[in-house]
């Protein structure tokens, strides 16, 4: 994690692999000790859904097989 200008930690945002340049869907993670972030790239102050380690991996399994 980076840090804020006060110092506090800021999650660093990756975008999805399969998201489009053309304003199509947009995921955004950022992965924390204990936590998964994810977020609309598209509405950065917009809500993001936090989930442990745990189900994200099963979570990116299950995806992975289609």
């Amino acid at each position: 994690m980076k840090k804020n200008v006060d110092g506090a930690a800021e999650p660093i945002w990756t975008k999805s692999s399969h998201s489009s340049g053309d304003g199509g869907q947009c995921v955004e993670v950022a992965a924390a000790p204990s936590s998964v972030h994810v977020r609309d790239s598209k509405r950065p102050d917009g809500p993001v859904l936090t989930v442990g380690p745990d189900p994200w991996a099963a979570f990116v399994r299950m995806t992975a097989r289609g």
